[in-house]
């Protein structure tokens, strides 16, 4: 009874400390320190003899290693030598039931993880099998429908015209193959196309100088409408705004008929420019607006052709700050600064001086002053101390012509008294 109760405490220290713990271990703690022992205090007169025949026991056996030995698995080296004693049989059986149990969930886990690999699979070769099937069919839809339309554009585009009576009229094409003579005049049709979305919408953007008893302003004033009249602006809360440019009011209303034509060209679409020059000229300064389909469309820009404007180019300033606008004909631009919005501006009182000293003077070849601005890197800034120098003259003839009157007066005064005297 001692020795199973022996043998009982050291398997419960054992697995308390987590080592195992020899019988000479667990016979020098009972006699050093007897009240660490499981067992009680009465008992350990009993239990010290139990462990030295335990001692005995485990010590005088030999373990003999055979291969029959080492197929099987290692245990431990206490329940191994306490198998006389009645409980390494449930020790045993207790070790293999846990170890049976550990691998039947490892193994289930490791089925279940096999059986979720193998569903993932599938559903990727799922997934992969119907995209590759709608990118399938999404090419042969495209392509049934761009060979229809091809074959309607060849068809209706490359048909030969005919006159009222029905009769084929003869072109270029029409000694070739027939089936060439449709693929050619279908291509020439869409040059001609691409050519007319590139040009001007018509040859004379503007109409004829107006004849007597009508007036015809002598010169023409164009103007663009984005960074020179107003700075477009965009914010999450209100969308694009424009912004009107300070001193707008006062340079319309001095450059404005009779002294110039005025006409805004710009590049931008007709529905988003009308309602804003609409708010910018309410007294009809502006005489003619022209946008984007007036435009020429060459290197990715939208050129002005004053070649279209119907008038004499001698006689026609263009404001722009945009050099590629008017690449053109760039003798005929004043190239100013972009308005970028700030309210300290007075750009346009400068320049409405400008210009009207230009129509006051009647210049005969309006290129001939602009050539000499453009020099400048700030036209502006250069007519600003032009005019600053003017004044300085203006003054000094002004002092010199008193100057002479006061002159004669003296003389004779001088003249009179000295006579008398």
């Amino acid at each position: 009874m001692a020795a199973s109760r022996c043998v009982t405490s050291l398997l419960k220290l054992s697995s308390i400390t987590c080592s195992n713990l020899t019988c000479r271990q667990f016979h020098r703690l009972v006699v050093a320190a007897p009240n660490n022992v499981l067992c009680k205090p009465k008992q350990i007169s009993n239990v010290l003899p139990a462990t030295r025949l335990l001692h005995l026991r485990f010590y005088s056996q030999k373990v003999e290693k055979t291969e029959e030995s080492t197929s099987k698995p290692a245990t431990s080296p206490i329940l191994g030598s306490i198998q006389g004693l009645g409980i390494a049989g449930e020790v045993f059986k207790k070790q293999d039931d846990s170890q049976s149990s550990e691998g039947q969930t490892q193994s289930s886990s490791s089925g279940q993880q096999k059986n979720s690999d193998e569903e993932e699979e599938a559903k990727r070769k799922k997934e992969a099998e119907a995209s590759w099937r709608t990118m399938k069919y999404t090419l042969i839809f495209f392509g049934v429908t761009m060979s229809g339309l091809t074959g309607y554009i060849v068809g209706t585009w490359g048909a030969p015209q005919k006159d009222e009576e029905g009769n084929v009229i003869e072109d270029q094409f029409s000694s070739k193959p027939l089936a060439l003579q449709y693929v050619l005049r279908s291509w020439n049709a869409i040059m001609n196309y691409s050519q007319m979305i590139r040009d001007p919408s018509r040859d004379k953007l503007l109409p004829d100088p107006l004849k007597e008893p009508y007036y015809q302003p002598p010169y023409t004033l164009i103007l663009e409408m984005t960074g020179v009249l107003v700075h477009p602006d965009w914010t999450y809360q209100t969308g694009w705004r424009f912004k009107k440019r300070p001193g707008i009011d006062f340079f319309l209303a001095q450059v404005g008929p009779p002294t110039f034509e005025v006409v805004v060209y710009t590049a931008e679409q007709a529905f988003t420019a009308f309602p804003i020059l609409d708010a910018l000229d309410p007294n009809g300064y502006i005489m003619y607006r022209l946008f984007r389909d007036a435009t020429r469309y060459v290197d990715g820009h939208h050129v002005k052709d004053l070649d279209c404007i119907n008038r004499d180019l001698s006689k026609v300033i263009v404001l722009d700050w945009n050099s590629q606008s008017v690449k053109s004909h760039p003798r005929n631009a004043l190239k100013i600064k972009e308005w970028k919005g700030n309210d300290d501006d007075r750009t346009l009182i400068d320049l409405a001086l400008l210009l009207k000293t230009i129509a006051t003077s009647e210049v005969q070849d309006v290129r001939e002053v602009l050539d000499f601005y453009n020099q400048f890197d700030d036209p502006i800034e250069a007519f600003r101390e032009n005019q600053r120098k003017l004044q300085e003259q203006q003054e000094l003839m002004e002092r010199m012509n008193q100057e002479k009157q006061t002159l004669p007066a003296t003389s004779l005064a001088r003249g009179l008294f000295g006579r008398r005297f």
